[in-house]
């Protein structure tokens, strides 16, 4: 009974964590609808984030987490863990959007098969993890990848926001650009925090 129980919390977790992560891998790359090649790679941020770079790094964090983890490395070719370089957090000038797209996408193939394949408590081994506890299983890559995806999504939409102002999660969701609401909102704020700092001019 209590075996069968466990079973049934195990689906519900794995079901849950699976559909979070498939949803949050969209969001990501909705972020490069409509952007020029300019835009989509050019860095946003004083360290160069940009958006196409956080598709890339997404889809080689999965590919290793999913792949040797467990032992079923990723088909895609991939450096070392150890000879990594940053080259993962931009797209250089010979790689297309669509190579890192389809990267991304196929690097999803991958990781579900290991997801519906393994067992939430199947072991894996993390050699960049620090030591002594390299050692994790699939219910905590899962919520470490899914964690990794979000966070890195939510950059996207900053960087996106700053582009043309757009924002949203999925297409569904995104409503019609309020130049004056927007202003006003943002001018509210501004108020509020001049006046939370009374030396400042």
């Amino acid at each position: 009974m209590a075996s069968s129980f466990r079973m049934i919390i195990d689906d519900f977790a794995k079901e849950n964590l699976h559909g979070r992560l498939r949803r949050d891998r969209e969001a990501l790359l909705w972020k490069l609808d409509g952007l020029s090649e300019y835009d989509a790679r050019r860095p946003l941020t004083a360290t160069g984030t940009n958006l196409l770079g956080l598709v890339k790094h997404v889809a080689t964090v999965e590919a290793r987490y999913f792949g040797e983890v467990f032992d079923r490395p990723s088909p895609e070719p991939l450096p070392r863990w150890q000879d990594h370089d940053g080259s993962d957090l931009w797209a250089s000038e010979d790689e297309t959007r669509e190579q890192i797209v389809g990267f991304y996408r196929r690097t999803w193939e991958h990781s579900d098969a290991t997801i519906n394949e393994l067992p939430l408590d199947a072991p894996g081994h993390v050699p960049w993890w620090p030591q002594p506890s390299p050692n994790a299983n699939l219910f905590a890559i899962l919520v470490h990848v899914l964690g990794e995806t979000i966070r890195h999504a939510g950059h996207a939409d900053i960087l996106r926001e700053g582009l043309d102002g757009r924002t949203g999660l999925r297409p569904e969701y995104e409503e019609q650009i309020d130049e004056e609401a927007r202003a006003a909102y943002c001018a509210k704020i501004e108020q509020a925090a001049r006046a939370a700092s009374p030396l400042r001019a």
